[in-house]
């Protein structure tokens, strides 16, 4: 087994655990096992975004213009990007949290989201509204 360097103590996972997670006490496997879910459902979120994305690009081209085509597309690949790289985050705070005993964070990627989801809503909305018939 490596040794963590700072504190002579072994780590079974690897130098980079030990980087990453900077000690504390194992949590339930349960807790942990139910934090990586969540991170692959933030995940699955992402990958459902940028599929939105493309296909809003791909398919959309009879129904809209190009600039309304290209703002939704961009708003819905980007917001993909920020949940993805966030979901990492989210999770690494969560598990060092849970080994460190304190309350866990505030899911700062939650909100980004709901806004990002709610703008896209309303472009669509209006499009539709102003669409002639």
């Amino acid at each position: 087994m490596p040794e963590n360097s700072n504190t002579g103590a072994k780590d079974a996972r690897g130098r980079l655990a030990s980087r990453l997670l900077r000690g504390g006490t194992e949590p339930d496997p349960r807790f942990t096992l139910a934090n990586e879910r969540t991170f692959l459902a933030w995940i699955r979120t992402s990958l459902a975004l940028l599929a939105g994305g493309v296909a809003v690009e791909a398919f959309m081209a009879g129904l809209l213009g190009p600039e309304l085509r290209k703002t939704i597309a961009v708003l819905l690949l980007v917001l993909a990007l920020v949940i993805g790289g966030g979901s990492f985050f989210r999770w690494l705070n969560v598990e060092r949290a849970m080994r460190s005993n304190t309350p866990l964070p505030l899911p700062l990627i939650a909100p980004v989201l709901a806004i990002g989801g709610a703008l896209v809503a309303a472009i669509m909305v209006v499009f539709v509204i102003a669409r002639p018939a």
